[in-house]
């Protein structure tokens, strides 16, 4: 397609596109000549990309180039915009999952490459073999980087804090999700489109990782009140089955 076609499937004008291939966050078009630009399903999902990181997540192109770099600093990614990173390293190098090295995470971060390694044998990210060693995912890098701030306040092996200790994430989200899954799937198998799915969807993964998050947050401060207050002891609850939907 035309620079013009881009536009109109994009919304974004050229200008605006212009800038955003200066920055670094496009793949280069397809040039059958020396003045004609082709553009490809590629570039339109990367504008979208960027467009919705800089509307949802409130991110600037400087700091989106940052976080495709696994440089995103103190700046806390939300788990929403993370499947946008992802677009923009697909478009940028051509496969649908882009990667980060970890001999790159590990210039900013040096305990990188370890609790990749810790984190990879609790099956909480995936290590993949790349021409500079080890890589792993945009996603998996915003989890190495959450845990590296954890680690920053005291949250360390010196403190009984070691990456193993993630791993009953791993096993409650599992739990959550897969109730999540069920109980939409059996809602909307063959009640309505893909379309209006994935759009209740759109609004619905990062509502309701919000709300289990108020959840869990209150339900640790009860307990650890209690704990202080009374000096009750914490019970760990097993999870209990998956419930079934009704209707």
């Amino acid at each position: 397609m035309k620079m013009r076609d881009l536009e109109a499937r994009t919304g974004v004008n050229r200008e605006t596109i212009r800038v955003l291939f200066r920055a670094g966050l496009l793949p280069d078009p397809h040039r059958p000549a020396r003045n004609v630009a082709d553009y490809g399903e590629e570039h339109v999902r990367a504008i979208l990309a960027v467009r919705k990181l800089q509307q949802d997540s409130r991110m600037t192109l400087p700091q989106i180039k940052a976080a495709l770099s696994g440089q995103n600093g103190t700046r806390q990614i939300g788990a929403n915009a993370l499947g946008h990173l992802e677009e923009l390293v697909s478009g940028r190098v051509g496969v649908r999952k882009g990667y980060l090295s970890l001999a790159a995470l590990a210039e900013q971060n040096p305990k990188a490459p370890g609790d990749a390694r810790a984190l990879a044998k609790l099956e909480i990210i995936e290590l993949a073999e790349g021409e500079d060693g080890p890589m792993i995912s945009i996603t998996d890098a915003e989890l190495l980087n959450i845990w590296s701030r954890m680690r920053s306040v005291g949250f360390d092996e010196e403190h009984g804090f070691p990456p193993d200790i993630l791993d009953y994430y791993v096993k409650a989200s599992e739990f959550v999700a897969a109730n999540e899954a069920k109980l939409f799937l059996e809602q909307v198998e063959g009640q309505m489109g893909e379309d209006e799915a994935a759009a209740m969807l759109e609004v619905a993964l990062p509502s309701m990782l919000d709300f289990f998050g108020i959840l869990r947050q209150r339900a640790f401060l009860r307990m650890i009140g209690e704990r202080t207050r009374d000096g009750a002891g914490i019970k760990v609850k097993k999870l209990p089955r998956a419930p079934r939907a009704k209707g």
